[in-house]
């Protein structure tokens, strides 16, 4: 290994402790640990960490092609704590910065969303609706006044050949509307006896 390429593994060892420490404290912040349950905090720790390893050995493995020395690993601790000194303070505020100007980006796009487009289609819906009901109250009630002035006329109309037929054949009209009337009572009562005697066999059957 050549000085060249041990010293870009110094400088990318640093680096990748001072990212470490950086990228540790973003996943403690949005962790919150104490709230999530044990299993939940177990797994993200495995996934977290089995992450920062990949990535470690990629970039070394770019830099030197993976050979791992002693000296990368005290290059790691440098860049760690000069994160921890140096940087953490001021990173924590920039993550918190962002972090507040996402949320309040994000309910200024929802509110404007509403605004715009949500309320505006529930106005629009509302209006048709309304404007449907209208429509349907008023045909019903044309229809209710167009029945009433058509029915009229031929109520008397009726009414006035009722009283012209003769009376043999206002007879024989009485008497077929009560045959009739008997015929249909007459199905409609055979109609129940052969339900109630469905339902009879049916009952004997469950039991």
């Amino acid at each position: 290994m050549t000085l060249t390429t041990q010293f870009y593994t110094i400088l990318s060892m640093i680096a990748m402790g001072s990212y470490l420490g950086a990228a540790l404290d973003t996943y403690q912040f949005f962790l919150n640990r104490p709230k999530r349950a044990g299993w939940i905090v177990f797994i993200n720790d495995v996934l977290f960490w089995a992450l920062q390893a990949l990535l470690f050995f990629y970039v070394l493995f770019y830099v030197n092609e993976g050979e791992l020395r002693l000296y990368a690993f005290l290059a790691i601790l440098c860049g760690f704590a000069a994160y921890q000194s140096l940087f953490k303070t001021v990173y924590m505020r920039l993550l918190k910065m962002i972090i507040n100007m996402i949320v309040l980006t994000y309910g200024f796009v929802v509110r404007l969303i509403q605004l715009l487009i949500v309320k505006p289609v529930l106005l629009v819906s509302r209006l048709l609706v309304m404007i449907l009901l209208f429509v349907y109250k008023s045909l019903l009630a044309l229809l209710k006044i167009t029945w009433k002035i058509v029915w009229a006329p031929i109520r008397w109309i009726g009414m006035i050949i009722w009283r012209m037929m003769p009376k043999n054949v206002k007879s024989f009209l009485h008497s077929s509307f009560k045959y009739v009337e008997g015929f249909y009572k007459k199905i409609k009562n055979t109609k129940q006896r052969i339900k109630a005697w469905i339902d009879y066999f049916k009952k004997k059957e469950d039991k």
